[in-house]
Parts: structure tokens; sequence; C-alpha cells
């Protein structure tokens, strides 16, 4: 069975933080990406089941809301798999083992 996603696009990358973080604790949905569209406008987007991927979105829109940032939201329940891989090609969310949080001296 596929899974819906949800796309969150926000004003700014602080409320597109929040957002995901509530989303990720409200309900059990994945982080697929983050895409900063320009120099103000993020969008994240989560998969997961359909019921859960809405109950995420709400949580999400109330969560960015607070910061007068929803731009606009989403939800594609069993997207086509073609949308799928077209969504999942580029800028994953990466694990934060592959981060390096130390600084190094130059």
């Amino acid at each position: 069975m596929r899974k819906a996603l949800g796309m969150i696009e926000t004003r700014g990358l602080i409320a597109s933080i929040e957002a995901a973080d509530a989303m990720v604790k409200a309900a059990d949905v994945t982080l697929v990406r983050q895409e900063k569209v320009d120099a103000a406008l993020v969008t994240i987007l989560v998969e997961g089941d359909v019921s859960a991927v809405q109950a995420a979105i709400e949580v999400g829109r109330e969560t960015a809301n607070r910061f007068g940032a929803v731009v606009s939201y989403l939800v594609i329940p069993h997207p086509d798999v073609e949308t799928m891989e077209l969504i999942k090609k580029s800028n994953p969310v990466s694990n934060t083992d592959d981060i390096d949080m130390e600084k190094k001296e130059l």
C-alpha cells in the first residue's frame, strides 16, 4: 500500500523547522525532505499513512501559524510512484550521523 505525501510551505526557516518537529512528534510520519525555494520560502515534505499525514499537516499548520508563516499546504493520498520518485530524487533529509557538529580549525 502506498503512503500519503504531505507538504507545508512556510515563510522562513525557523517556522519550517518548528512545523517539522511538531509533525513528527504528533503523528507517525517520516520527513522526506526540506526544500528551500528562495530566500524566504521553505517546504517540508512528510510521508506516512493517510490519516497520520493529515494529522501531521494539521499540527504543522497550527505550529507554523504561530509565526504567521504558512503559505500553503497539501496532502496527496496515495501519490503515483513516479511522483514520489520525482520528489525523493534530490535533497533528501540526511541523518544527523552525517553532520559534523564540531567546528574545524582552518
